[in-house]
């Protein structure tokens, strides 16, 4: 076999014919295809990780919600506002010249966030906390003993912080309150960060809560996120009757019982075979059925051929239960 090696001018005629021989529509459809490529714009937060990290922080503010609610024996509510990449120093810009600014340590990336919240909050919050109505009160720095009583909801915010990113698998810890001018320290201002800010509401007052994350913390979670996202979706109907199939073999302890009624000791220490017991219930007291501890409804025994059976009379919708 013999080798033909082209000579520059024959490679040129080769180019040139191929361009000549593309269409023109597809030549110009080509060249609107070329667009500058802006660096400023890389990284930035797409939809499906948009919605993942709205997902998980819908489920924070629930969770916030019912158990600082229960905490204080106030109305409290908790939504999410935003979440958007964002430069550090932008976010500084956002926090008001008095606020409560802290340190949050991510493990296990050993990295450090920033959280803040508005001191509007703090009056009421306080106020509770020490057996008062949760009246606000004038915009003003902590003394040492309100500083300390914050301190306290702030580590709640992190247990519940922690609790809904499990699935990323990060660990929020709370490490001290930081000045404004520390808080410039924490980051490089020039930072892209992953800033989360939700709204609280009291009775009597709200605020902000604002969270930013570091640029090697937003990569890690983001790139979870959505990887676990992607894998849900496509998955998600066989997943789903897998998992349906799973729960109905799974095996519950039931019990067809009298509500619970108070005895005499007497009563109880002189029983016999044969004695009757009166439990001052209605002759046609119904017995609950319960399965897992949980009340299905009221049921009267029968038989059915060689066992005992229950057969379902009210569910626990109509009794309550």
């Amino acid at each position: 076999m013999v080798e033909k090696t082209l000579k520059q001018d024959e490679i040129d005629a080769l180019f040139q014919a191929a361009r000549s021989s593309m269409p023109e529509g597809v030549k110009g459809d080509v060249r609107a295809r070329i667009l500058p490529y802006n660096f400023s714009s890389a990284g930035q937060i797409s939809n499906d990780q948009l919605r993942a990290i709205s997902m998980l922080n819908d489920l924070f503010a629930r969770n916030l919600t019912h158990n600082l609610a229960a905490w204080l024996r106030s109305r409290f509510q908790v939504n999410l506002v935003s979440a958007e990449q964002i430069p550090f120093n932008e976010f500084l810009l956002r926090i008001p010249e008095i606020s409560y600014a802290a340190s949050v340590r991510l493990e296990p990336l050993g990295a450090i966030s920033v959280l803040q919240l508005d001191l509007a909050l703090a009056p009421p919050v306080i106020d509770l906390l020490l057996g008062g109505e949760g009246r606000d009160g004038p915009l003003r720095e902590l003394t040492d003993i309100e500083e300390s009583i914050l301190g306290s909801v702030v580590e709640i915010i992190c247990r519940e912080l922690t609790a809904a990113w499990q699935p990323v698998g990060l660990s929020f810890n709370f490490e001290r309150r930081q000045m404004q001018t520390q808080v410039a320290r924490i980051m490089s201002v020039t930072e892209k960060t992953l800033c989360l800010s939700f709204e609280i509401r009291m009775p009597h007052s709200s605020g902000l809560l604002n969270l930013a994350f570091p640029a090697v913390v937003a990569n890690t979670i983001l790139r979870r996120l959505t990887s676990d996202w992607g894998r849900g979706r496509r998955h998600a109907g066989e997943t789903r009757a897998q998992m349906e199939a799973a729960a109905r073999r799974i095996r519950f302890g039931g019990a067809l019982q009298l509500p619970t009624v108070r005895l005499a000791a007497s009563v109880l220490e002189n029983l016999e075979p044969g004695t009757v017991l009166r439990l001052d219930l209605p002759a046609d007291t119904l017995a609950e059925w319960r399965v897992g501890g949980q009340a299905l409804g009221r049921a009267q025994a029968v038989r059915q051929g060689a066992h005992r059976a229950a057969r379902m009379e009210r569910p626990a919708e109509e009794e309550g239960l």
